[in-house]
C-alpha cells in the first residue's frame, strides 16, 4: 500500500483531479483495519557509508558540490563501470533508466536496509580522564547498526537505554525511504512505527531482563502509537508515561495552543523500581546542587540578560 501512496502522489502531479478521484476510491479500503496496532513493516531505509570503497555493482549517491549546503541528489544509483577517475552509474525506474558519468570522488557508497551489513567498530581517538573517574565510550554511526553491533558484546547486559527518536511532526527532519518522510504521506505513521520497531527489538536484546529500564521521549504527534508499540514489543514490562516540562514559556505554534511539556515512557524490566529523587520534572530542581549554581557565570552579557532568583528575592540584569 505504501507503493500505492507514492503512485498517487505522482498521479496528482500529472493530473490533480485524477489523483484525488483515485485517492477517494482507495481511502475506504485503508480504513478497513482490524482492531489494534496495524502498520506495514516497511524496509526502505538507506545509510551512506563514507570512506568505503566503491566497486562495480555498488549502490551509490551523488554528493553535492564541494562547499555546498544543498541536500544533493537523494536517489540511489548503481555503478555499471569504473574507469580511471570516472564512474558510469544508472538508476532504474519504472518509466525509464537514466545513466550518468561522474567523478569517482563525487560518489558515496550506500547500503539499503534490505542489504546485508556486518558492522564493526574502529577507534578514532580517546580523551583521558583523571583519577578514578568512570570511562565512557561514544560510538558514531547509524543507530540501528550500532545497536546491532552491541548485541555481539552486550546482549542482556545493559542497565538503561535512553532514546530520543524523531518525533515525526511532518517536518523534513529525519531520513527514511531514501529521503525524508513527507508530512502528507498517508503512511507517515506506519513508516515511523516500522522505523521504531526495528530499533526497539534490538534494545530489548541488549537490556537486562531481570533489572533494567528503557526511557523514550516523544511529543503528541506519536505518543499514542508509541505506547501501543511499546506494549506490543515489551508485553512483560511495566510501562508508564509521564509528562515533563521542556519550556515554561511554551512552544508557540501558529493556529494551535502553545505547549510547554512533552512525554516520557518508562519501560521497566524485572526488579527495576522507581525511587524518590530531587526533581519532579515539572518544577525547578530543588536539590542541593541547584542552590549552589554560580548564576553569574551563566549570564549572557548585555541588557537582555535576566535571572529571577525567586527564592532569594533578588533580580540580576
Amino acid at each position: 500500500m505504501s507503493r500505492l501512496t507514492d503512485l498517487l502522489r505522482a498521479a496528482k502531479q500529472l493530473d490533480p483531479q485524477l489523483g484525488e478521484d483515485l485517492e477517494a476510491e482507495i481511502r475506504p479500503f485503508q480504513e478497513r483495519l482490524p482492531f489494534g496496532l496495524n502498520f506495514e513493516r516497511h524496509a526502505p531505509e538507506a545509510v551512506e557509508l563514507a570512506g568505503h570503497k566503491i566497486r562495480k555493482g555498488s549502490k551509490v549517491r551523488v554528493l553535492p558540490s564541494r562547499g555546498s549546503t544543498a541536500r544533493g541528489d537523494q536517489r540511489v544509483w548503481v555503478v555499471t563501470a569504473i574507469k580511471e577517475d570516472s564512474v558510469d552509474i544508472t538508476t532504474p525506474s519504472i518509466e525509464e533508466t537514466e545513466t550518468l558519468t561522474v567523478d569517482l570522488d563525487d560518489l558515496v557508497l550506500v547500503a539499503e536496509f534490505r542489504d546485508r551489513i556486518y558492522p564493526g567498530l574502529r577507534p578514532d581517538g580517546a580523551v583521558e580522564n583523571g583519577g578514578d573517574k568512570p570511562s565512557h565510550t561514544v560510538i558514531n554511526g547509524e543507530n540501528f547498526h550500532v545497536l546491532e553491533q552491541l548485541t555481539f558484546t552486550h546482549e542482556q547486559s545493559v542497565d538503561a537505554i535512553y532514546i530520543d527518536p524523531p518525533y515525526n511532526s511532518g517536518a523534513r527532519d529525519w531520513k527514511y525511504n531514501n529521503d525524508y518522510v513527507e508530512g502528507d504521506d498517508l503512511y507517515r505513521h506506519s513508516k515511523w512505527l516500522a522505523f521504531m520497531e526495528r530499533r526497539l527489538k534490538l534494545a530489548k536484546r541488549l537490556l537486562k531482563p531481570h533489572d533494567s529500564i528503557l526511557v523514550v521521549t516523544i511529543d503528541e504527534k506519536e505518543y499514542l502509537r508509541l505506547g501501543l508499540l511499546l506494549e506490543q514489543t515489551f508485553p512483560d514490562a511495566d510501562i508508564q508515561m509521564v509528562s515533563t516540562v521542556i519550556n515554561r514559556k511554551g512552544n508557540a505554534r501558529r493556529g494551535e495552543f502553545s505547549r510547554c511539556d512533552e512525554y516520557m515512557y518508562f519501560v521497566r524490566f524485572g526488579e527495576a523500581a522507581i525511587a524518590a529523587g530531587p526533581s519532579d520534572m515539572l518544577h525547578e530542581d530543588t536539590g542541593r546542587r541547584s542552590d549552589n549554581v554560580r548564576w553569574k557565570s551563566l549570564l549572557r552579557l548585555g541588557r537582555v540578560s535576566f535571572i529571577d532568583h525567586s527564592r532569594t528575592g533578588t533580580v540580576e540584569t
